[in-house]
C-alpha cells in the first residue's frame, strides 16, 4: 500500500473492488467453523480497520484476524457482516450513515441527509447485534468553537432518542488536524468531551485515536485518564507515518494499554496502522502481542 494512502482512499478503494496488495502467506487457508483463535491475556478486546488491509478480501482479513485472537473488525457495514459473522468477528465500529470527514454534525445543511441516513442505520446495527456507530464533527471552514457545538448538538439531539431506544452508542471520532485531516474540527480531547457534556447522553461517546491525538496534543496517557469516562473506543498506529507501532515509532504502547486497562475500559482497541512491511499480517500480529498486556 502506498505511503500516503487515507482512510478516505482506502474507504473508495474497498467500495470499488480494489484489490492491488498480495495476500499475506501467513494467512491459514481454513474454513470459519474450524479456526482457533490465538490464546490472548483477555485484558484488552483487540480489533483491527478494514481500511487498512484494503488490499485484502473482508474474507480474508477475518480469517486472519480470527487466526490471531481479534474480537472483530472495525469500520465495516452491513454489506460485510454476514462474513464477519461466517468467522464469529463483531463490527466493532459500524459504518455506512455518515457522509465523509470533513462533511459533518457541525453544518446545519448536512442535518437532514445525517438524519435521515443515521435513522435508517441505527436499527440496521442493533439488529445485527452490534453497539458502535461512527460520526464525525466536519470540518470548521472558519467556525468558531460555540457554532460548532451548537450545531453538532441540535443535529445529533435528533437521532439520539432513536440511538438510546436501540442501544446503539454514536461515537465521534478524534481527528488530527495537522497532518491528515486538515481544519477537522473535533481535533482534541477537550473539545469531544465538552460535546459529551452538553448531550447529555450514555449513549453519545468519543474514539480517541492514539496516533491523531498524539499529533496535535500529546500527553496520551494523562489524557486518557482524564476524559476516559467519554471514550467508548480506541485507534491505534506509529508516530510519524501511521505505520507499525514497534520501536521504530515514538509512542510506546504496552504503558498506553495499561493507562486503559486501569480505567476500567471494556471496549474495544482497534489497530489502525498502515503496514509498511512486506508481510502485513505479520505486522498486525506484532501489534497485537505489543499491546496484549
Amino acid at each position: 500500500m502506498k505511503q500516503g494512502l487515507s482512510r478516505r482512499t482506502a474507504l473508495k478503494n474497498i467500495v470499488a473492488g480494489t484489490a492491488a496488495l498480495g495476500v499475506s502467506s501467513s494467512i491459514p487457508a481454513m474454513a470459519g467453523e474450524g479456526l482457533q483463535p490465538a490464546a490472548l491475556k483477555g485484558n484488552i478486546n483487540h480489533s483491527v480497520c478494514r481500511w487498512c488491509f484494503s488490499g485484502m478480501s473482508v474474507e480474508e482479513l477475518c480469517i486472519a484476524a480470527k487466526e490471531i485472537g481479534l474480537i472483530g473488525i472495525d469500520l465495516v457495514g452491513p454489506a460485510d457482516w454476514p462474513t464477519l459473522k461466517k468467522y464469529g468477528l463483531l463490527s466493532t465500529m459500524c459504518n455506512g450513515a455518515e457522509i465523509s470527514i470533513p462533511e459533518g454534525w457541525n453544518k446545519v445543511e448536512n442535518h437532514a441527509r445525517l438524519v435521515k441516513q443515521y435513522s435508517e442505520m441505527i436499527p440496521k446495527v442493533a439488529e445485527a447485534g452490534y453497539r458502535n456507530l461512527i460520526c464525525f464533527s466536519g470540518n470548521r471552514r472558519g467556525m468558531d468553537d460555540e457554532t460548532g457545538f451548537k450545531n453538532c448538538v441540535d443535529g445529533l439531539k435528533q437521532v439520539m432518542p432513536l440511538a438510546e431506544k436501540h442501544g446503539v452508542v454514536i461515537v465521534m471520532e478524534l481527528l488530527n488536524s495537522k497532518v491528515n485531516h486538515k481544519d477537522y474540527m473535533c481535533d482534541r480531547t477537550w473539545w469531544g468531551a465538552e460535546l459529551c457534556k452538553r448531550l447529555g447522553s450514555q449513549n453519545f461517546k468519543l474514539l480517541y485515536d492514539i496516533y491523531h491525538m498524539q499529533i496535535d496534543e500529546g500527553d496520551v496517557i494523562h489524557n486518557i485518564r482524564d476524559f476516559n469516562q467519554y471514550i467508548a473506543h480506541y485507534h491505534t498506529a506509529g508516530v510519524p507515518g501511521r505505520h507499525e507501532i514497534d520501536e521504530s515509532q515514538e509512542l510506546y504502547y504496552p504503558a498506553i494499554m495499561k493507562a486503559i486497562i486501569a480505567t476500567g475500559f471494556k471496549g474495544y482497541v482497534a489497530q489502525e496502522f498502515i503496514p509498511a512491511k512486506p508481510d502485513k499480517i505479520a505486522s498486525l500480529r506484532e501489534a497485537i502481542k505489543i499491546c496484549d498486556v
